[in-house]
C-alpha cells in the first residue's frame, strides 16, 4: 500500500465542480490581479479569522516582510524568533533590515518558549514573531505578558495554524498582526503561492497594502516605494472555494492525530506529540520523535510510506547564519529535535487503511530496533 506525505489531489476531487467553476468565471472575467475574487475572499478570511482586515500578498514569507515593514522595522533594531522554523520567519527579519535573535524552543511542543524569549531582550529588541509550529499554538498568554512588559510589537506567524486556538481564542487574534501562508500544502491551501497578513489596526492595514502594491491603494497614485507582492484572482476564488471546508478538513486531522496517538502511543521508543493545555491543535502536521529517526524514515519509505523532516536543520545552525557562530548548546532543545523528529503523514482525506498501514509499520520497525 502506498500512502503519500499529502494527497491535494484527492482533495480536489472532493470539490472538484466548485473549483473548477470559480476558475473558470476567473478566466471569463479577466480578473488576474486583485479584483473582486481577491476581495471576496480578504473579506472572507478576515471574518473567518475573526480579524477586521486582510491584506492578501503572493505568499507567506511576503506576509511577514510586509508586517515587519509595515511595523517600521529599521537597521539596528532586533527581532526575537524561533530556533526551530522554516526561514521565512527569520530571513524575513533580515530583508526587513533587522537583526535575527534566536530563541530555544519548547522540548515537548516546539513552540518558542517564552522564558528564552524574556532571556535574549536587549534595549535594541523591537519585537517576537512566535510561530504556532505544525498547527499548535505557541504560549500566547506568556508571549503577550512579555510583549507588554517590554513594550514590543508580536506578529504571529500562522502559516501552519490556521484556526488554532491559545484557551479558546484564535491564533493571529493576539498580536498587531498575524502571517499566513496558502501555500498548496498547507490546511488551506492554493493552487500555487498565495499568503494574506490580517490585522485589527485599520492604518497598519493601509500602510502594508500600499507596500504590497508598488506604493498606492490606487493605479498610478504612489505614496511611497513599495514592492509588488499581489494575489492573483485564480488563487483567490481557489481559496474562496476552499475556505467553508476548513473546518470540516481541521476537525478530520484532528481525528487522524487522535487516532495516531492512541495507537503509537504504547509503541516503545515513538514520542508522540504533545499538546499542552489549552491548546487547540490543528495538526498541519502530525510529528513524532525516535531517536532512529533516519532509520525508521527509510524504512518507512520501502513500505509505500512518504515521511518528512520538519526541519532537518534547525535555523541558528543553517550557513546562512553561521555569522553568529551559534553553538549546539546554545539551543539545546532545537539541535535534539532536529536529530530526532519525524513527520507522518496526515490529510483530510486519509483513509482508515492508509493509516493503520503506517501505525503497523511504525510499530514493526520499533520491534526490531
Amino acid at each position: 500500500m502506498n500512502v503519500p506525505f499529502a494527497d491535494l489531489h484527492a482533495q480536489y476531487l472532493t470539490i472538484k465542480h466548485s473549483v473548477d467553476a470559480a476558475i473558470a468565471d476567473v478566466i471569463r472575467t479577466s480578473a488576474f490581479i486583485r479584483g473582486p475574487y481577491v476581495q471576496k475572499f480578504e473579506e472572507e478570511f478576515a471574518v473567518a479569522m475573526q480579524l477586521k482586515h486582510c491584506v492578501s500578498c503572493a505568499n507567506g514569507t511576503d506576509s511577514l516582510f510586509i508586517a515587519m515593514h509595515g511595523l517600521g522595522v529599521k537597521p539596528g533594531d532586533e527581532v526575537i524568533a524561533p530556533a526551530h522554523s522554516w526561514i521565512s520567519t527569520s530571513e524575513t527579519i533580515t530583508q526587513a533590515g533587522g537583526t535575527v535573535v534566536f530563541s530555544d524552543t519548547d522540548e515537548s511542543t516546539y513552540t518558542i518558549d517564552p522564558v528564552d524569549i524574556e532571556a535574549k531582550i536587549t534595549s535594541r529588541t523591537v519585537g517576537i514573531i512566535p510561530v504556532h509550529l505544525y498547527g499548535q499554538p505557541a504560549n500566547m498568554g506568556a508571549i503577550m505578558a512579555i510583549a507588554r512588559k517590554h513594550k514590543l510589537w508580536v506578529i504571529e506567524d500562522c502559516a501552519q495554524a490556521h484556526m488554532a486556538k491559545w484557551e479558546g481564542q484564535q491564533v493571529g487574534t493576539f498580536g498587531d498582526a498575524a502571517s499566513f501562508s496558502f501555500y498548496p500544502g498547507k490546511n488551506l491551501g492554493a493552487m500555487g503561492d498565495a499568503g494574506a497578513v490580517c490585522t485589527n489596526n485599520t492604518s497598519l492595514a493601509e500602510r502594508m497594502a500600499m507596500f504590497a502594491r508598488h506604493g498606492g491603494l490606487r493605479k498610478g497614485d504612489h505614496q511611497i516605494e513599495g514592492i509588488n507582492s499581489r494575489l492573483d484572482g485564480l488563487q483567490a476564488a481557489v481559496l474562496s472555494v476552499k475556505l467553508p471546508h476548513l473546518p470540516e478538513w481541521t476537525r478530520l486531522r484532528q481525528a487522524r492525530a487522535q487516532r495516531y496517538s492512541e495507537e503509537l502511543s504504547s509503541i516503545g521508543g515513538v514520542t508522540i506529540p504533545h499538546v499542552a493545555n489549552g491548546r487547540d491543535h490543528v495538526w498541519h502536521l502530525y510529528v513524532i520523535q525516535h531517536e532512529k529517526r533516519d532509520d525508521l524514515a527509510r524504512h518507512l519509505l520501502h513500505n509505500g510510506i512518504q515521511t518528512a523532516i520538519n526541519y532537518p536543520v534547525a535555523l541558528p545552525f543553517l550557513p546562512a547564519y553561521s555569522r553568529f557562530n551559534h553553538k549546539n548548546t546554545d539551543f539545546k532543545n532545537a539541535f535534539h529535535t532536529q536529530r530526532t523528529c519525524l513527520s507522518l503523514p496526515i490529510y483530510p482525506e486519509m483513509s482508515n487503511e492508509q493509516q493503520d498501514h503506517v501505525i503497523n509499520c511504525v510499530a514493526a520497525f520499533c520491534r526490531e530496533v
